[in-house]
């Protein structure tokens, strides 16, 4: 697999990455008093182990340029020293404290039946196929969306993203903007991150695990689709 070939099934798989229930969330149309469904298993399935997750990447890499990547990642979402000020876990956190809800829920979160198959896969991908897979499911697929493709797009002009005021939570269920501490840093982040995910997967991951790499990242689009899917169910969304 020649590096553009690497790179356009890699993009096959982002292309991918939408589900037909999110724009309930985003336009209202999920009940308040379900919302919760949504942040407990996003916090529980990656959100309050993404540090984990990257770490796991970092270590087992023998690469020094791309270690210093992923050390850089690890340390904002481990302490916010770079943009948050505070660990984004914690930050995520604010949206559920902002919205009234009980925090202790998010304590001993039970995953459904999709959302623990999908960190199984997780896990298995960044344990057990080596650094180039670890890294690309957490910082390609996991913090990527499916508008990828517009980082190599010359024609693309980035446009600034909207008012937090704007913000789904904000707009329509009233979330205090003092709550989006944690959309603030990932907005402060996000370019970077973005580009230094692809570079290292582009210019490090020997030719050798390509394919690997590519199946890991079907395997996690696959597995987040059905989690996704369950999610909106027990958010009373059909399609």
């Amino acid at each position: 697999m020649t590096r553009d070939e690497f790179r356009e099934a890699l993009l096959a798989v982002m292309d991918q990455k939408e589900h037909w229930a999110w724009p309930s969330f985003t336009n209202g149309r999920v009940a308040k008093d379900k919302l919760h469904i949504h942040l407990e298993q996003e916090y529980a399935v990656f959100v309050r182990d993404f540090p984990v997750l990257v770490g796991r990447a970092y270590v087992q890499c023998p690469i020094a340029s791309v270690r210093r990547e992923l050390a850089e990642n690890l340390f904002e979402e481990e302490t916010g020293g770079l943009h948050a000020g505070k660990p984004h876990p914690e930050l995520f956190l604010e949206y559920p404290k902002g919205l009234g809800f009980d925090l202790k829920r998010f304590e001993n979160v039970k995953l459904l039946p999709a959302a623990q198959r999908y960190r199984d896969l997780l896990d298995d991908a960044t344990q057990k196929r080596g650094w180039g897979a670890a890294a690309a499911v957490v910082t390609v697929f996991i913090e990527g969306n499916s508008h990828e493709r517009e980082l190599f797009d010359p024609k693309f002009k980035p446009s600034p993203p909207p008012p937090l005021a704007e913000h789904p939570l904000a707009k329509h269920y009233g979330l205090p903007l003092e709550s989006l501490a944690l959309t603030k840093a990932h907005r402060g982040v996000e370019g970077d991150h973005r580009l230094a995910a692809w570079r290292v997967m582009l210019d490090h991951v020997p030719a050798a695990d390509h394919e690997l790499v590519v199946r890991s990242m079907k395997e996690a689009l696959t597995a987040w689709l059905a989690y996704r899917d369950e999610v909106a169910a027990h958010c009373g969304l059909t399609r």
